[in-house]
């Protein structure tokens, strides 16, 4: 029996037709043939005739079938301009594919390899330029710093994240946050962010200024509108605009960690969160412009895109899936 199949060879089929003129069984055929009884019985069924078998015809019939082999995802159809609404919104071929899989469960799956050949099999035009900058992250190779003293100050009475429950880092439990400053051109202007753990559930929040005083207070007042039971902890790097972590741990009963110094891997989840935010709001603009109601609006379309991480659920999905969870749970105030 072979050990792969390869294409019959148009010797092999004039071999095949002579054969069966003079009545040889498809078994003796193979043998002659050295292949197996099921090659040559498929290629009779599929490629020739109702009443006899020609050689010719049932290349022809061959060569059709390979070059008309259909495709999963063509264009002009309403599952490609699905795909094109999806790139336009932001989401990754590869969050499209596995949403599109979770979804449309019955329709043949499409990879996010076939979304990227479709891109840039696009023809030169307005259309092609969108969608493949729409595949930019559009943020620039974080250097990596080795390590060494901190010289942004200290923090007082920080509790550094070696302190920091271990079950934390298995985002088993919801309630979690990472957070961080987003700053705009020159350092004049800031948004503060905030992303849960486990369901990567992002929150952005207008930061007049990078001050202390007004960074706690824009995140105690975006947080208090969290149940408690979804509010457990906050880890932060080591920025100057929370030295006054303690009144955010007064105010929300939230336990505060830092990382250690450059180390962004330990808050990862909030860094990956920057690098999409940063596809909104690049680098080097003035972000003071942008009201709470345009944040509200990015921050929707973050979570509300499907993750891997998530099976391809959205991080609003699992996110309100927790707070149902919760038997005294409250919607969010924003």
């Amino acid at each position: 029996m072979e050990s792969r199949y390869s294409q019959l060879s148009s010797e092999e089929r004039a071999s095949i037709m002579l054969e069966r003129q003079r009545g040889s069984s498809i078994r003796a055929i193979a043998r002659m043939l050295g292949r197996s009884a099921a090659t040559v019985s498929r290629e009779i069924q599929r490629n020739g005739l109702t009443t006899f078998y020609c050689a010719s015809i049932a290349g022809r019939k061959s060569r059709e079938r390979r070059h008309k082999k259909p495709r999963r995802l063509e264009r002009e159809t309403i599952l490609w301009q699905q795909v094109i609404a999806l790139l336009k919104q932001g989401w990754s071929p590869q969050q499209i594919a596995g949403r599109l899989k979770k979804t449309h469960p019955e329709s043949p799956s499409v990879s996010h390899e076939t979304i990227y050949a479709m891109i840039y099999a696009q023809p030169r035009g307005g259309l092609r330029t969108e969608l493949i900058a729409a595949l930019r992250q559009g943020r620039s190779t974080r250097r990596p710093r080795s390590g060494g003293k901190d010289r942004r100050g200290q923090i007082p009475d920080l509790r550094p994240i070696s302190e920091r429950p271990v079950h934390v880092e298995s985002r088993a439990i919801p309630g979690h946050w990472e957070g961080d400053l987003i700053k705009g051109k020159g350092n004049k202007s800031s948004i503060g962010s905030l992303v849960e753990r486990t369901s990567r559930y992002t929150i952005l929040v207008q930061c007049p200024s990078a001050e202390s005083a007004v960074v706690t207070g824009s995140f105690t007042t975006v947080l208090r509108d969290v149940p408690p039971e979804l509010r457990l902890s906050l880890t932060y790097d080591r920025g100057r605009e929370m030295a006054l972590h303690r009144d955010l741990t007064a105010a929300l009963n939230l336990d505060v960690y830092f990382a250690d110094p450059y180390s962004p891997w330990q808050r990862g989840t909030n860094e990956n969160t920057n690098g999409l935010v940063r596809q909104f709001l690049p680098k080097g603009i003035d972000l003071s412009p942008y009201s709470q109601q345009d944040l509200n609006a990015i921050a929707d379309l973050l979570n509300n895109r499907p993750r891997r991480a998530l099976g391809y659920k959205t991080p609003k999905e699992v996110y309100f899936e927790a707070l149902q969870a919760i038997p005294t749970s409250v919607a969010l105030g924003h």
